[in-house]
């Protein structure tokens, strides 16, 4: 019996760079859609409800944080965002204010973005798992927060082996003291955790 291969939906309106990475994410094993602005990106999501969505930030018209924000808001898609170092920090700061799974510094590599798409994978696939507990933990972190911020308690319990809510009181520390919403902490904990665990290439 085979499995049956995520579906990936890349939205970039580069069509020379969207077609590189379909043929890289093809062969590492994703099934992949396509769409090459925002509104097609919008309705394609809607239409194939992929495992996960990469989205560029830099594209004409509603970019990849457009659509980001509406997958947050009217879709259970999850995304991993494509940004230019020059615009890493806003964007960083923006895409976990909608629970991005991950920003990838442009110009892509493979051999960053096939990890970190496989890690988001996870993550989401665990979240999806976890069901109510989700819920009860949401709860804890007060406010609303994004996935990334329920990750990263998770990565806080199993790295300094303490229960929920003392992660939970941790990563508002955290947010705290370096006056930062927790959104975006929890990016970076999760971006840290994922630099450790990565097999080098």
């Amino acid at each position: 019996m085979t499995q049956a291969r995520p579906r990936l939906l890349v939205v970039d309106d580069d069509r020379v760079v969207l077609a590189s990475l379909v043929a890289g994410l093809s062969r590492a094993g994703f099934d992949v859609v396509v769409a090459t602005n925002g509104d097609e990106a919008m309705r394609v999501a809607v239409d194939t409800q992929p495992a996960l969505a990469v989205l560029d930030v830099t594209m004409a018209g509603r970019n990849g944080l457009d659509v980001a924000e509406f997958l947050a808001r009217e879709t259970r898609v999850p995304f991993l965002l494509l940004a230019p170092a020059r615009d890493d920090a806003e964007v960083r700061r923006r895409a976990a204010s909608f629970g991005a799974l991950g920003v990838v510094t442009k110009p892509v590599d493979m051999t960053r973005l096939v990890p970190a798409v496989r890690s988001a994978l996870e993550r989401s696939q665990g979240l999806a798992e976890v069901g109510e507990g989700v819920d009860l933990l949401a709860d804890a972190l007060g406010g609303d927060h994004g996935p990334q911020a329920l990750i990263a308690v998770g990565i806080l319990v199993e790295r300094h082996k303490v229960n929920c809510d003392e992660a939970v009181r941790m990563l508002h520390q955290r947010a705290a003291a370096a006056g930062l919403p927790v959104d975006e902490v929890a990016l970076a904990v999760i971006e840290q955790a994922e630099s450790v665990t990565r097999p080098p290439v």
